[in-house]
């Protein structure tokens, strides 16, 4: 089989990094105007704020997730825009977190959503006809778009073709060619340099004569007139009084952001700061604006544009997200890359070359550093055992290197300044995240770990030949007690990798937030010393051997209207504690989901306790909000095995008395396309799913028409 180009690896990686940094530079002004942004930060070079943690934003949900239609679907390049559609309804959460839920009519996304809810299929649910040009031609059908062009390197028709579908969904007329534009853009800068051709090439699938099409021609015509650098806020002037949001009816319309990123595209005389620089200065919709820009500039120019310490080192690889499956809403740059590369691949018909081929097929979310400059997320903190000789300022620093590696061509070098003998280092990886993480609730994240008890967790190390005789051990840390568990300590000698596993024990109520390497610190007392390590392949496997006691769970709170029950996340519904329970009640329906979204063959046990209402149901094989399996109470005295497919439906059912008040184990197990139930330990149902069976996924908890229930303890093994 014909093997992908590295360069279209290496641009789909930068592209998408430059994503995150364009988001990241424009969300502290978002909405401000040119004049807002000049008085407060003058005339501002790279990231106007220092965000702790950056939270979810929808300029990064709306690409991930719209995306996985290709992998659903199942249809290759046939997918069509209900299939986007299915995606939307599947991983956004019900009218919280993920994008803008500003109200029907208002929000074109919330307007598209309630349709395809209602029935309102795509493409009509994003259409003109449906929903009048206003709310149509906004600006989502341009900043979710990226990834179909990142999906298609080099292939602009393939390009157009999905972004077209794909942004139909929620938009219409220039809402649509606005995805179109931006998506071959992107696909055409993987073999095209010139900024003036990759514009001319967006435009050849437009109508001529489209507003669209217009407004992008008078802003090239501007620049051809008025060339130079220095004449870009003249631009931005022109831009303002004829194409400004005064011109345009709605919240955030489509035209004069793409006359703002026209300007900066071509005043930016292809330097990816500048582009940056002027685009954000602009003012208007900044996050959306220069994420779009940075994704065709960083696929231009290649990771070599993008400065590492201005724009890389602050984001650290570091994205989470906020859809309703909670483990893949804590992701890094990579996994993000490789996802897309995966897509690619299948849409070529070509294979990822090695390692990338390994990886994605094996453990697409390891840490493995093969893309240069890379760090996944990574962080450091040290355990000071002497405390009179403690230094307030952690000096390290990660360097992604070539130097060696355990498998492939790169790893990740830690140096630590200032040891001491007796003292241990962390070098880690989170695998959960709370508030207190993060600088803002931005479009409201929730997360279900990474990483679960009776795992096997693995990691590489190396000391290298210049380093310090030190101890190397493999160690998670368990949240709720704060508690680390660690493997056996090595003594490898310098120069040598060697490769570690830790089994994690089986544990009780517990929530693993961490996992990395542990090392300690030897030799005689002295100074202080530099202690440089180099890790590589950092993963966990294995099934899971653990339970969620809900006594020892926590509501976590955002701010005054997002708050959270630990490990959960919410479709929809009332949710919370109360008197070590996890309670769950809505006025029609409501669902929460908790666990690892590739989870295979496992059994599930709920205690579970019907209060109101006769539809109680624990979920397994979650794979979101739209396909699941369950084991439901059900009226009548009745009890069955349901499939989500985009609504429930028996596959098998049977007679249970059932009472409202008392607590019924409920377990629920699947291997293959074979499902069993019983409850309090004696088998009621099993059946087989023949037709497109459910094959992985994470558990959840929900109800229907009403019904309130609450839960004591979920076991997984």
């Amino acid at each position: 089989m014909k093997v992908m180009k590295q360069e279209y690896i290496d641009g789909i990686y930068a592209g998408w990094l430059g994503k995150i940094i364009g988001i990241r530079l424009g969300a502290p002004v978002e909405g401000w105007s040119y004049e807002q942004i000049r008085d407060i930060y003058g005339a501002p070079d790279g990231y106007p704020v220092e965000y702790r943690d950056f939270a979810a934003d929808d300029d990064s949900n709306g690409p991930l997730f719209f995306l996985r239609a290709l992998e659903d679907s199942k249809k290759k390049d046939q997918m069509e825009a209900q299939d986007v559609a299915e995606a939307l309804l599947n991983y956004a959460p019900f009218e919280h977190g993920f994008f803008w839920w500003g109200g029907y009519g208002v929000s074109t996304e919330h307007t598209a959503y309630l349709n395809l809810k209602n029935g309102i299929e795509a493409p009509g649910s994003g259409s003109v006809e449906q929903n009048g040009s206003c709310t149509a031609e906004q600006i989502g059908g341009q900043i979710f778009i990226d990834t179909w062009g990142l999906v298609t390197p080099g292939n602009p028709d393939l390009a157009a073709k999905l972004a077209e579908k794909a942004a139909s969904v929620t938009h219409g007329g220039n809402g649509v060619y606005g995805g179109i534009f931006v998506a071959v853009c992107i696909s055409y800068a993987f073999t095209e340099k010139d900024i003036h051709k990759i514009i001319e090439k967006g435009l050849s699938y437009l109508p001529a004569d489209c507003e669209y099409t217009r407004v992008v021609r008078a802003v090239m015509e501007y620049h051809e007139a008025h060339p130079g650098k220095e004449n870009w806020e003249s631009c931005y002037r022109f831009v303002f009084e004829n194409y400004g949001y005064s011109k345009y009816p709605g919240v955030c319309h489509i035209m004069p952001n793409i006359a703002v990123m026209i300007l900066s595209l071509l005043y930016g005389e292809g330097d990816f700061d500048d582009t940056l620089n002027i685009c954000n200065r602009c003012g208007w919709d900044t996050d959306c604006n220069a994420g779009n820009v940075a994704v065709i500039m960083g696929v231009r120019g290649g990771l070599a544009a993008i400065d590492y310490n201005k724009w890389r080192k602050p984001i650290n690889d570091f994205l989470v997200c906020s859809s309703v499956v909670g483990s893949l809403n804590i992701m890094d740059i990579p996994y993000g890359a490789s996802y897309i590369a995966k897509l690619a691949c299948i849409l070529s018909g070509e294979e990822l070359p090695e390692p990338f081929n390994q990886i994605v097929r094996e453990r697409i979310d390891c840490c493995h550093f093969e893309y240069p400059g890379s760090t996944h997320a990574i962080r450091v903190r040290t355990e000071h055992l002497h405390t009179s000789e403690y230094y307030p300022s952690l000096e390290y620093e990660l360097q992604n290197t070539a130097e060696s590696a355990a498998t492939g061509k790169r790893s990740l070098k830690v140096t630590v300044n200032r040891m001491q003998p007796g003292e241990n280092i962390l070098i880690y990886k989170k695998t959960y995240y709370r508030p207190k993480d993060f600088h803002d609730s931005r479009y409201d994240p929730a997360f279900s770990p990474l990483v679960y008890p009776g795992q096997v967790l693995h990691g590489s190390a190396m000391v290298p030949d210049y380093g310090q005789n030190v101890g190397l051990s493999l160690y998670v840390r368990e949240m709720h007690t704060g508690v680390t568990y660690q493997g056996s300590v090595v003594y490898p000698p310098k120069g040598k990798w060697i490769t570690m596993e830790y089994q994690i024990p089986a544990l009780t109520g517990a929530l693993i937030d961490e996992i990395g390497f542990c090392v300690h610190v030897g030799g005689e007392r002295d100074g202080g010393r530099s202690v440089p390590i180099l890790i590589d392949d950092l993963y966990a496997d294995g099934k899971p051997d653990y339970t969620i006691e809900m006594e020892k769970e926590e509501e976590e709170v955002w701010t005054l209207v997002h708050r959270e029950i630990t490990q959960f996340t919410k479709l929809k519904g009332l949710l919370y504690l109360e008197e070590g329970q996890l309670h769950l009640s809505a006025c029609d329906f409501a669902e929460i989901y908790t666990g690892r979204y590739d989870w295979k063959n496992y059994r599930a046990v709920f205690n579970i306790t019907p209060l109101t209402g006769e539809h109680h149901m624990v979920n397994v094989r979650v794979q979101g909000a739209s396909r699941s399996y369950a084991v439901a109470l059900l009226p009548n005295q009745k009890a069955a095995l349901l499939k989500n497919e985009n609504g429930y439906q028996v596959l098998a059912e049977c007679s249970f008395q059932w009472t409202a008040g008392r607590e019924y184990q409920i377990e629920a197990e699947v291997k293959g396309n074979w499902l069993r139930a019983k409850i309090d330990g004696q088998e009621i149902l099993s059946c087989q799913d023949p037709e497109n069976p459910y094959l992985e996924g994470s558990i959840g908890i929900s109800t229907q028409k009403g019904s309130h229930c609450c839960c004591r303890r979920i076991a997984i093994s």
